[in-house]
């Protein structure tokens, strides 16, 4: 029986690890619709969105058929409650990327209004979020996720960056308002794919430490 739970655990992790990796391609597909103008990225985000949302059913499932059958005890369970909340950040995080593609698509009719210099950065950063929390969680590396949190404020601050500059193209030229609003919710969306990452990172801890650390930012770096 401990050998099939271990199996299982395994499985599980795997299973994520899948998930992360279709949500990361995502995000790398939408930002090059984008950035390129590249129309042939889009198709691939519609088709990636299906079997993030498949393999959502999958893990749910198996988090609740291990709980009932095995019982696991403290660790193990707070490591599939993390599972189910992580399997969670992980759909979100993938429909922040088709928000991104839908926008893109339509930027795609209209002639480009800047050169793209901080929405890639951003959208970099943030995949290495996403792929470094995912990597912590099923490794159970609490330092690891610490630096997540640490560049979640990086994002944020670019968002904050380029939403002033948008907003003064919107204040100078009329016609490019639909545009530059349209970028500004993208950027909005890629510091929503960082704050999935971060909840992933807070995650890790939780399942280490057995703190919840989610409504305490002031102090989750306490302890670094």
């Amino acid at each position: 029986m401990e050998r099939h739970f271990d199996e299982q655990l395994q499985t599980l992790k795997l299973h994520l690890m899948k998930m992360s990796a279709l949500a990361e391609t995502m995000i790398g597909d939408a930002i090059r619709a984008l950035v390129q103008r590249d129309e042939a990225a889009i198709p691939l985000v519609y088709e990636r969105e299906e079997q993030v949302n498949r393999l959502q059913i999958v893990i749910d499932e198996m988090c609740l058929t291990m709980i009932a059958l095995h019982q696991p005890a403290a660790g193990d369970l707070r490591f599939i409650m993390g599972a189910a909340k992580t399997n969670a950040e992980l759909e979100r995080l993938a429909d922040q990327a088709v928000n991104i593609c839908n926008k893109a698509e339509k930027l795609l009719k209209e002639p480009p209004l800047k050169p793209f210099i901080i929405i890639p950065e951003m959208a970099r950063i943030a995949r290495e979020m996403l792929h470094d929390s995912l990597h912590a969680f099923v490794n159970r590396d609490v330092a690891i996720s610490r630096d997540v949190l640490v560049r979640d404020d990086e994002v944020d601050r670019m968002k904050a960056e380029i939403t002033v500059e948008l907003a003064a193209y919107m204040a100078e030229d009329s016609a490019t308002i639909s545009r530059a609003l349209a970028l500004v919710l993208i950027a909005r969306n890629i510091e929503r794919i960082g704050d999935h990452a971060t909840n992933i990172a807070e995650n890790t801890i939780f399942v280490v430490e057995g703190r919840d650390i989610r409504h305490h930012a002031d102090h989750r770096l306490a302890e670094k």
